[in-house]
């Protein structure tokens, strides 16, 4: 175990993402954790084109990234702590670049053998009149569209309409220029957390508005996480093996969060991996940690332990 007790720690929240709030919210709760085991963490807020800046004159030991979506959680972050030579919590450029984008993650779960909803994915340039129609060749609906380089399921639309096919493209291009179109599974949802080659025990979410949108995730009381699941073993199993495959497949550090659903036979898919999860007091690390006999000051303090660079 290492001793970081003195050393000067920051705590990365905000920047330009949808998902700055979440952000913040996530990095009050880490620094609280990190207080209560005798840390003194400095909560900073990301701004762009003063980030090396801030790294550089706040003399800072470790950054424990807590930025969820853009810069946080797309490598950019990691490059420049790499750059500076500052240890970093989570994964490296890599990890992060391919599991933030669902055009090239979903392309390698794929090309590594990993069980992934059917897709297909398109760029903007394409046109939503040609992408709307080959996508009503190809799936039938419901089909799901999706921002490929958005989290908390900003810019997701289950189309189940053929006439809200194309308002359903334009939003999902408004948060970049490419989208997935997937499969709808009409099965149960779920998702493991992964830290140290462990699983973590199976969640599965039930939402009460019947669909898992950024309103139901952040918003207390609106879905229901079951720790651990109430599923058969071989499912379990199933479900911890395909998270621990993609975890390794991304070369992975600290923890992640890989969500997956089943369909209606029971099969289960990777649906994507969130490589800076939340940790919010809704969000599902937390709930997995408490579940095992691990609290949360204790896996805010082992996620820290892990700051390194030199990573993939």
């Amino acid at each position: 175990m290492k001793n970081l007790k003195g050393k000067k720690i920051a705590v990365i929240v905000g920047g330009p993402s949808t998902e700055a709030a979440v952000s913040r919210n996530s990095g009050k709760n880490v620094a609280a954790a990190l207080r209560a085991k005798g840390y003194d963490p400095i909560i900073t807020e990301l701004v762009p084109e003063e980030w090396a800046r801030t790294l550089k004159e706040g003399q800072f030991d470790i950054v424990f990234n807590a930025l969820h979506g853009r810069y946080g959680e797309d490598g950019v972050l990691q490059g420049t702590c790499e750059m500076m030579n500052i240890p970093y919590t989570g994964p490296g450029v890599m990890a992060s670049a391919v599991g933030m984008n669902k055009v090239v993650s979903k392309s390698a779960f794929v090309g590594a053998g990993i069980s992934t909803a059917p897709f297909r994915y398109y760029f903007e340039e394409q046109g939503v009149d040609s992408i709307a129609e080959e996508i009503l060749q190809v799936f039938s609906l419901p089909v799901v569209i999706k921002s490929a380089a958005q989290g908390s399921s900003i810019g997701t639309v289950i189309v189940r309409k053929k006439d809200d096919l194309k308002s359903a493209l334009s939003e999902a291009f408004a948060y970049g220029k490419s989208i997935v179109a997937e499969a709808f599974l009409s099965g149960r949802e779920f998702t493991v957390a992964v830290m140290d080659e462990l699983a973590f025990p199976v969640i599965e979410i039930i939402s009460k508005t019947g669909r898992y949108d950024y309103e139901s995730k952040y918003t207390p009381g609106l879905s229901e996480h079951i720790c651990p699941a109430q599923i058969p073993p071989e499912l379990t199993k199933e479900l911890q093996d395909l998270s621990l495959a993609v975890f390794r497949l991304f070369h992975c550090k600290g923890v992640a969060r890989v969500d997956l659903m089943t369909d209606e036979n029971g099969k289960a898919y990777v649906l994507e991996i969130n490589t800076v999860p939340g940790m919010t007091e809704t969000s599902l690390v937390p709930d997995a940690s408490r579940a095992m006999g691990m609290p949360f000051e204790d896996l805010c303090e082992r996620i820290l332990e892990e700051a390194s660079t030199g990573k993939f």
